[in-house]
């Protein structure tokens, strides 16, 4: 221990020096922070004025199946595959007389003026499925205005036996169908022209037709992008307000220092902005955990830091010390655990990066730039302020805040701790294995809308696409052959009609659809082989969607519901081996079930991987850096007792109330972890310290806890009140991600105060001869 404190000393001396230096030329900090906060403030208006804009690249969204080929190439005919899926927008009608003359003639005016409109450039309805009958002729799905009430009724059977309407266009109960828009970016003037400005308009327009009952909605991968973006950018203020207001409350209360509280809380505030403008250089802003825990967490990070700061300069200058002189003390003595918290903070969050979704792997990115950032704002931010007439009564009010005064009153917690070291430590360590357990049972899951608000249109709309059209999510069943496969091969429409009688026995398939249904509901009836040359009757645009014969491929696609990705497990899983016995059944024939539902079911185990693995290592790199710091491999073991105990409590209430493991999880956990850390590495450089100063280690541990105590519940308390306000969101994945903070930073004190000192005098290492302290394993 003698040699390891020896060189502890010369490393903390070193850091010690650079640390003073922050207020012993204040001039060349501040004129970085000035220079932070300018490019940061050009991030926010401009980033591309200092770099350059990046290229936009071609999407391939059209494309019919793939790339995939069999067989040497042949000159693809030019004809344009019809589009089903993926356009822009989906406006979804409503009416309980849809195909009644009235509604008719509404939707019809509604349809040919929005399509007038500048920045929309092509809608697909129902009058534009491709006609299914062996002339081509084409006749409206919709009977004109003057039909009699007979006429409606017949060409709604028909609409809902056609499967290029039935169930993909029109609702199987005929009350809801949907208008499929591309728009014309070139024209898009407001965000609100691809959501609330076409529904207003789409109203507007029927309204002008007479008097109708039709009832619109918006939805579709741009309308749900920008509504979440413009729930995000609104959530941003709200909550970094709610946040800081509540976070200054607590503090005032704590503090009972007003001017304490101020200085304390500049500097987080400024480190988040700082953090959210330079995220722009980096395109990262628009990820849906910036906008309301990336602020609240930043902002409570750097206070949590910044308390311990406070506490130990209110305390010198409540000795006696010069404002300057305990700037600079303070630095020493707890700069050096702020720089560890924040480092491992970073660690955690860098871990993220190991995962496989790109959500998640920006957000521990983001988080680490934050921490960086914001630490840096703490050791400039209130060091300096406190040599300002602002600081120089930040003293006021020592000792008669609410934790100071009356936290003397809990020294015989630590003391039983200390008497009864061994039977807290073992109840620790089984209470602990008991719970990971527990935890161990949480089941992966995923939703797409978890990041949307529970309550609102857009979420309205998608739960109407599930009801009414089995989703709005699409997959396929794509079919290949070899080159021994005649294209007119009636094995081919054979193989169809099987893949789709596995996916119409399936409840949770939304309306399949393929070469084989599309055959059949041409007239005539017949096996296979007498129905296979019909397929070129199909309509060119519909049949090059499903039948491409110069590349050996069909393909069956199907709609799919956002009931969380876990619950079509079962349903993958029997297709999956169905296709598999058709495969056996058919030699030449090779079919894989795909699409993006399909691949996040078969990287669903992914999502505890990549808990396990940025977890696992985040919790090696902590370790190793604790122990090197503390040069001390009994001290870095024990160091990750405290800090899973929170985790595995967390896991345990999941678990408990029936939650699932999914994407915000595996980041509340890594965020968690860099957390909890923080606390445990305050209490052990305090440990070190002490022990420096004296040979009974119980004396040691309990001045760390009269230290440190007051400090730990402090920011515990902020920071629980801090994650409460997240929890008035209106997103799901808010709620859940601060419900795991509050439980996990709640978890940690009592782990850190409690369970920590307990293994620090069960396992105390082994003592020289001469009264020195020195662990045999260090």
């Amino acid at each position: 221990m003698i040699g390891d404190n020896l060189t502890k000393k010369s490393f903390s001396e070193v850091f010690q020096q650079k640390m003073s230096r922050i207020v012993d030329h204040p001039w060349p900090v501040l004129a970085g922070m000035i220079l932070l906060t300018v490019l940061s403030v050009l991030g926010y208006y401009d980033p591309y004025l200092l770099l350059p804009e990046p290229q936009s690249e071609q999407s391939s969204a059209d494309s019919v199946i793939g790339v995939r080929t069999r067989g040497p190439q042949e000159p693809m005919p030019d004809v344009q595959p019809i589009k089903l899926a993926g356009w822009d927008a989906v406006i979804l009608v409503q009416s309980d007389q849809l195909f009644s003359s009235h509604a008719a003639q509404a939707l019809r005016h509604t349809v040919e003026q929005l399509e007038q409109l500048d920045y929309v450039d092509e809608i697909f309805w129902i009058e534009d499925a491709p006609p299914l009958n062996i002339f081509g002729l084409r006749e409206p799905v919709l009977p004109r205005t003057r039909a009699s009430a007979a006429r409606f009724a017949s060409a709604k059977q028909k609409a809902l036996e056609n499967p290029l309407v039935g169930g993909l266009l029109l609702s199987t109960g005929a009350k809801t169908t949907m208008l499929m828009v591309r728009f014309d970016w070139l024209f898009i003037q407001e965000d609100s022209d691809c959501s609330a400005g076409l529904r207003e308009a789409a109203m507007k327009f029927a309204q002008e037709a007479g008097e109708n009952d039709l009832i619109f909605h918006v939805t579709g991968r741009v309308p749900v992008r920008l509504a979440l973006m413009s729930r995000n950018r609104s959530n941003e203020r709200k909550f970094q307000i709610i946040a800081n207001l509540f976070t200054l409350v607590m503090a005032a209360i704590l503090f009972r220092g007003f001017i304490a509280v101020i200085v304390v809380a500049i500097a987080p505030g400024l480190g988040v902005f700082w953090t959210m403008g330079l995220l722009h250089y980096f395109n990262l802003q628009d990820n849906p955990f910036n906008h309301v825990v990336l602020p609240i967490l930043l902002s409570l990070v750097g206070f949590t830091d910044g308390v311990h700061m406070m506490v130990q300069i209110r305390f010198n200058r409540a000795a006696g010390y010069s404002p300057r002189e305990s700037a600079r003390i303070a630095l020493r003595e707890v700069g050096l655990a702020c720089a560890l918290t924040s480092l491992t903070t970073a660690i955690g969050f860098a871990s993220l990066s190991l995962a496989h979704h790109e959500i998640v792997r920006e957000f521990g990115w983001c988080c680490v730039l934050g921490v960086l950032v914001t630490f840096i704002a703490v050791i400039t931010v209130i060091p300096l302020l406190c040599l300002t007439p602002l600081g120089q009564r930040v003293q006021a009010g020592h000792n008669r805040g609410l934790i100071d005064k009356h936290f003397g009153r809990a020294v015989w917690i630590i003391d039983f701790v200390i008497r009864r070291c061994r039977i807290v430590a073992v109840l620790g360590l089984l209470g602990m294995g008991g719970l990971m357990l527990v935890s161990s049972t949480l089941r992966p899951d995923e939703r797409r809308t978890s990041s949307l608000p529970n309550q609102g249109e857009e979420m309205e709309a998608l739960r109407l696409m599930d009801q009414e059209f089995g989703g709005l999510e699409t997959a396929h069943v794509e079919v290949l052959w070899s080159d021994e496969v005649d294209d007119g091969s009636a094995e081919i429409l054979e193989v169809m009609q099987e893949v789709d009688k596995v996916l119409q026995a399936e409840k949770l398939i939304g309306h399949p659809l393929s070469l084989a249904n599309l055959v059949a509901a041409l007239p005539g009836e017949g096996k296979a082989a007498d129905r296979v040359s019909m397929i070129e009757l199909l309509p060119s645009p519909l049949k090059r969607r499903f039948y491409v014969p110069e590349r050996n491929r069909a393909l069956a696609s199907f709609r799919v519901q956002d009931l969380g990705i876990a619950t079509y497990n079962p349903v993958f899983q029997r297709i999956e081996t169905s296709l598999e016995s058709i495969e056996k059944s058919h030699g030449e024939f090779s079919i894989e079930l795909g699409g993006s539902a399909v691949w996040r079911w078969k990287n669903l185990y992914q999502i505890v991987l990549d808990l396990v693995l940025s977890l696992g290592t985040a919790s090696v790199v902590i370790f190793s850096v604790l122990s090197l710091v503390y040069r001390s491999l009994r001290i870095g073991l024990i160091s990750v007792v405290p800090n899973l105990f929170p985790l595995a409590a967390t896991g345990t209430l999941l678990a408990v109330a029936g939650q699932s493991l999914e994407m915000v999880s595996v980041c509340a956990f890594t965020v968690c972890l860099g957390i909890a850390v923080d606390d445990t590495i305050h209490f052990l450089t305090r440990y070190q310290e002490e022990r420096k100063k004296t040979e009974d280690i119980s004396t040691a541990i309990r001045q760390a806890f009269v230290a440190v105590g007051t400090a730990l519940i402090m920011t515990t308390l902020v920071l629980v009140a801090g994650f409460w306000t997240a929890m008035t969101s209106d997103t799901r994945d808010h709620k859940i991600f601060a419900a795991m903070a509050m439980l996990t930073i709640g978890s940690a004190l009592f782990a850190d105060l409690i369970l920590l000192p307990a293994l620090l005098m069960f396992f105390p290492g082994k003592k020289k001869l001469d009264g020195q302290s020195q662990s045999s394993n260090e």
